[in-house]
């Protein structure tokens, strides 16, 4: 295949990536590489795809529309994933406009140029956000996503909604996925375990909000992977899929796992709970499952031995 993956300096990006070209497949990534976290993680992630000559990368702008068009066009691809947007739910009460930037003005001229080359098949990130302020669990692709509380959470639902709408126009194939507490090696340092594995390490102390009692369905990264290569091979028109662990765990036994697998105590401070923030997310996986042969395999104890391994070695010895 000949895959156009956007986003590919990040996280989950990486990890496709990686994925797909051990595969022997063909990638193109295309990333701003902004400083939203310290680039040199996304730098770190580019170099190891880099030693494929399978891969190539376009360091651009989604809002550059001729830029995006371009590489798109030079390459030629026969599938895309669309990873790349603005991330996180705090950051978003602090630059609602990083988000409409990436999150929408980008996702469309992304879904435009899928329009007009209709690849066989248009994967994009959604996220388990878009359930709002829901307090039904597990939360199912069939629940009521009409009360986002954050602007991270509108924009994802927005992207959902034009997907379908195009889907239904333009008879081009498109998958949501709605990803729940991604973790693993070489993850955001914004993100819950590796801000902790910091904190921790500084011998700072960590906010825990909602006094703790907050539950994640905290979900390896691999997990996903496998989630997205099997939609890959099944294109479908205007879906949406949860991709997460299915079971929650309570976030003091995320910290707990990680002070054994890092070996430092955490000091923690009780915070109340953050605007735009949820006591719980917990994914109903039976939709995936039935239709993609989706099974997460990796429990959260072996999860944060494989990121706690990864900080160790990647973190800690080069500091």
């Amino acid at each position: 295949m000949r895959v156009f993956l956007t986003g590919a300096a990040g996280f989950i990006g990486y990890h496709t990536s990686m994925r797909l070209l051990q595969a022997g497949h063909h990638v193109h990534g295309y990333d701003c590489v902004n400083s939203y976290y310290d680039p040199k993680f996304k730098y770190a992630r580019l170099e190891e795809m880099g030693k494929f000559k399978t891969f190539s990368f376009t360091k651009a702008d989604l809002c550059d529309a001729a830029a995006l068009k371009s590489a798109y066009e030079t390459f030629k691809p026969d599938n895309v994933i669309h990873l790349a947007a603005q991330a996180g739910v705090r950051y978003s009460i602090e630059n609602p406009h990083a988000y409409v930037d990436a999150n929408l003005i980008g996702f469309q001229n992304m879904i435009e140029l899928v329009r007009n080359n209709k690849p066989a098949n248009f994967i994009y990130a959604s996220s388990s956000s878009v359930y709002g302020g829901n307090k039904k669990l597990p939360m199912s692709e069939s629940d009521d996503c009409s009360n986002p509380i954050s602007l991270y959470a509108a924009t994802k639902m927005s992207n959902e909604l034009v997907a379908k709408c195009y889907s239904h126009l333009y008879k081009i194939p498109s998958v949501g996925m709605r990803f729940f507490t991604v973790y693993g090696p070489f993850s955001r340092p914004d993100m819950a375990m590796f801000k902790f594995a910091e904190l921790m390490r500084k011998g700072e102390k960590i906010p825990v909000f909602n006094h703790g009692k907050m539950i994640r369905d905290w979900t390896f990264v691999q997990d996903i992977v496998d989630g997205l290569m099997a939609s890959l091979a099944k294109p479908e028109f205007g879906q949406v899929y949860n991709l997460g662990k299915g079971k929650p765990d309570f976030l003091a036994d995320m910290i707990k796992l990680l002070e054994e697998n890092i070996g430092i105590k955490a000091d923690i401070e009780m915070m109340p709970m953050q605007a735009g923030d949820v006591e719980a997310t917990n994914a109903d996986v039976s939709k995936a499952h039935a239709n993609l042969g989706y099974t997460p395999k990796v429990h959260l104890k072996e999860g944060i031995e494989i990121f706690g391994n990864w900080y160790r070695s990647f973190v800690m010895n080069q500091r």
